[in-house]
């Protein structure tokens, strides 16, 4: 019997401009694979590899026959930073660099600090801080509450 491991590796976007999306997580300043170009790449994040690929690709590998997606997916990607002002500012630099400000730097009920930006494709990420989190040297969350 074969047993999924309890693990996120690959998280895959499907982009309908790939020169503007790469760019976009580039302008972060996050390193992208060497070998990436238009027709894929990645960015290794902590031990997960966010991955861009063309929508029209993505959709007939994973969605055979479906419509390509349209609107917001009711999902977050999240990125958590060391310090509860580090919020703010991870904000600001991810709207210089082109996001979108969905929902300004805001204490939640739960102890912590978040806000939302999304990508140039709509794409949203929550940029958060929780007060019991911890990372391994890679940056990979190893606690959250």
């Amino acid at each position: 019997m074969t047993v999924l491991p309890a693990r996120l590796s690959i998280v895959t976007l499907g982009a309908r401009d790939m020169r503007t999306l790469r760019q976009f997580y580039r302008t972060l300043g996050w390193p992208e694979l060497s070998d990436g170009d238009d027709t894929w790449t990645g960015f290794l994040l902590g031990g997960v590899l966010l991955a861009l690929f063309p929508e029209r690709d993505l959709t007939a590998e994973a969605a055979p026959g479906s419509p390509a997606p349209t609107g917001w997916s009711g999902v977050t990607l999240a990125c958590t930073v060391d310090t509860r002002d580090e919020v703010d500012r991870a904000f600001t630099a991810a709207v210089t660099a082109g996001a979108t400000p969905v929902a300004a730097a805001t204490d939640r009920p739960w102890g912590g600090r978040s806000a939302f930006i999304a990508d140039p494709e709509g794409n949203r990420w929550e940029i958060t801080w929780g007060p019991r989190a911890t990372f391994d040297e890679r940056g990979a969350l190893l606690t959250w509450g």
